[in-house]
């Protein structure tokens, strides 16, 4: 009996709601009322359409998630409750923390909106498992993937929500390095430490046209490689392929679109964008039938060499610009999500490889 990925998901999908609820994380105070106040306070006079959308469908896949780890082991009746019950605490929390946020604003309709969207997401899990859909995913993932695939599916799964974050290269996750170095400048003035912290004596250059064709074939190929460690068979490689090539190229256009509008969703893809696709697509021609170990020596070298390169790139000053953009926009809580993503998918990817790695060689 493989583990199910839900409840790592699910916990993802709570670190999200947390993180999108307490957003910037800052100035936090006691504002003279009670955390609870909210729960009776008069309904808002203004409200929009776009408000209500974001409260359900926010707690929406929350409850999903919880259903599907409660239905493994619980009927479906109590497998609905414990997730609504679940999100309706979570919700209460963050609100009740809003209370200490100048910049949030605590509500007793969002509460109920937040509830409803979970009691939404769980029933629709409960519908699926009464049709049999969720024991013909079982029956589907054994048939395709390894037992032990319940850290890269989880993976996989948040990598197309990772690409949402505007990157200075397609497929370009990771790039840290400019960000963690003004973090910790920022983080030890006036200490004595700020001393001890090594600069770069020569700024980061523009990645030459070869250095950001391999970004783009190592950043789409690294997922399809941790596929491969997973997929049982050279054809099921085959269409996992072809999908992930799919939902990478189409959540990279979403992305443009929704940092530039629709009408450039394709800006991104010029000639680098279209030689690393290429390349990355007949890399993983040539290793479709890759022993498992291979994949995973290949996964690790290209993991390394990715790391290395994107973290050579300056980011541009448009790119700033455009990230400003983000932040000032609708998009602003989920875009800190998709920064997270966006940053720690690549090493999250390295850390879980390395580990299956060592489990393997332990075992034998």
């Amino acid at each position: 009996m493989h583990k199910t990925s839900a409840w790592p998901l699910a916990w993802s999908y709570i670190a999200l709601v947390i993180y999108a609820s307490l957003y910037p994380f800052s100035e936090w105070r006691d504002q003279g009322m009670a955390p609870w106040a909210f729960l009776t306070a008069p309904l808002p006079k203004y409200w929009t359409g776009f408000d209500v959308a974001t409260n359900v469908v926010g707690y929406a896949p929350l409850g999903f998630l919880l259903a599907l780890s409660a239905l493994r082991s619980r009927r479906v009746v109590h497998g609905v409750l414990i997730a609504t019950l679940a999100g309706a605490l979570l919700s209460l929390l963050m609100e009740a923390l809003q209370s200490y946020l100048p910049a949030r604003v605590p509500s007793n309709v969002d509460l109920v909106l937040n509830v409803l969207g979970a009691w939404v997401g769980a029933s629709i899990a409960a519908f699926l498992e009464r049709l049999g859909v969720l024991d013909r995913w079982n029956r589907i993932r054994a048939r395709w993937f390894v037992p032990e695939a319940r850290g890269a599916l989880v993976l996989l799964a948040l990598w197309p929500a990772a690409l949402l974050f505007p990157a200075a290269v397609p497929f370009g996750l990771g790039q840290v390095l400019e960000r963690v170095e003004a973090g910790l400048a920022d983080a030890l003035v006036d200490t004595p430490f700020l001393d001890w912290l090594p600069l770069r004596e020569v700024e980061l250059q523009p990645l030459v046209p070869l250095a950001e064709v391999a970004c783009v074939m190592l950043g789409l190929l690294i997922p399809i490689l941790l596929g491969y460690c997973i997929v049982r068979t050279v054809r099921q490689r085959a269409w996992f392929l072809v999908a992930t090539l799919l939902a990478g190229l189409g959540t990279s256009a979403l992305s443009a679109a929704l940092s530039w509008g629709p009408d450039h969703a394709w800006a991104w893809f010029g000639l680098p964008a279209k030689v690393g696709v290429t390349l990355a697509l007949v890399a993983a021609l040539a290793l479709l039938g890759a022993p498992k170990r291979v994949g995973v020596a290949v996964l690790l070298l290209a993991l390394g060499v990715y790391l290395s390169l994107i973290n050579q790139a300056p980011a541009s000053p448009y790119f700033a610009q455009t990230l400003r953009d983000w932040e000032q926009g609708r998009f602003i809580r989920f875009h800190g999500v998709a920064q997270w993503l966006g940053w720690l998918w690549p090493y999250a990817t390295l850390v879980y490889v390395l580990a299956q790695a060592w489990r393997r060689e332990a075992r034998n």
